[in-house]
């Protein structure tokens, strides 16, 4: 019986004592566009991060197909703390051919890449 209660009692303690992340607040992807540009896409991507600085900041995004697979990167080159929302475009993309839709990511510098992902239709 006391290793069952202790059993239970040790993770929840662990959990309630040690810290949370310190940056827990993902960058968000707040609206996306798609415009043909020549043989190439033009990608507007909107993000929401509570920038605080050089120390942590959303410094990227990028854009994936329907299984995760990395078709475009855009670095951000600094921090925007006096500018939340803020738009940021990537020019002359190549899609492969037929693609419909696109998935767009954001990272941030201290949490990585964000779980959630803003889906995109292409207009053909």
């Amino acid at each position: 019986m006391k290793r069952t209660i202790l059993a239970l009692v040790i993770p929840l303690v662990t959990v309630l004592v040690l810290p949370a992340p310190l940056h827990a607040d993902p960058p968000e992807v707040i609206k996306a566009e798609a415009q043909r540009n020549g043989m190439g896409w033009r990608i507007d991507v909107t993000l929401a991060h509570p920038d605080s600085g050089w120390d942590h900041y959303a410094d990227g995004w990028r854009i994936e197909d329907k299984a995760g697979n990395t078709l475009a990167y855009r670095e951000l080159m600094h921090p925007h703390v006096e500018e939340q929302p803020f738009t940021r475009s990537l020019f002359n993309v190549m899609l492969p051919d037929g693609m419909k839709e696109i998935w767009i990511r954001a990272h941030c510098n201290t949490d990585g890449w964000s779980e959630a992902r803003h889906a995109l239709a292409l207009a053909p």
